[in-house]
């Protein structure tokens, strides 16, 4: 029996929280997109696990197209940025800055993206992107 989209997007997000490798996970969200291809949450979910697995040029393609679907997704915005930094691309402030408006208008979303970077770091402690990230949305 085939999996709803929307089930196996929750199976997924469940899968991950659990520890699961990326290169387990990768697939599952690729489906997820592939099946509901207007769903800016999986192609955020996508991009997050394509910067986890040190390939920026596929993150940066799944992060415009929930950026594209979702503008207002800080996420998203912080994804695209993410592999633009990781490529050395220019142009990556414009979303930084368009995030930090968002996670200041919505204390909610600042604790999910600031969660958001904690995961990403305890996974991925030297990520020398992320931590610029971090610094540049929540300085101390």
């Amino acid at each position: 029996m085939t999996q709803t989209v929307e089930s196996l997007f929750d199976t997924g997000l469940e899968r991950y929280k659990a520890g699961e490798s990326v290169d387990e996970l990768i697939p599952v969200f690729q489906e997820v997109c592939d099946r509901a291809p207007k769903s800016s949450s999986a192609w955020t979910c996508l991009a997050w696990l394509y910067l986890l697995d040190n390939k920026p040029n596929s993150a940066q393609k799944a992060a415009q197209k929930a950026v594209k679907l979702n503008p207002q997704d800080a996420q998203a915005r912080i994804n695209l940025a993410l592999a633009m930094l990781e490529k050395g691309e220019k142009g990556l402030r414009q979303h930084i800055d368009f995030a930090q408006q968002l996670i200041f208008v919505n204390p909610e979303w600042r604790d999910d993206i600031k969660s958001s970077i904690e995961d990403g770091l305890s996974r991925k402690p030297d990520w020398q992107s992320l931590l610029k990230v971090k610094s540049w949305l929540f300085p101390e």
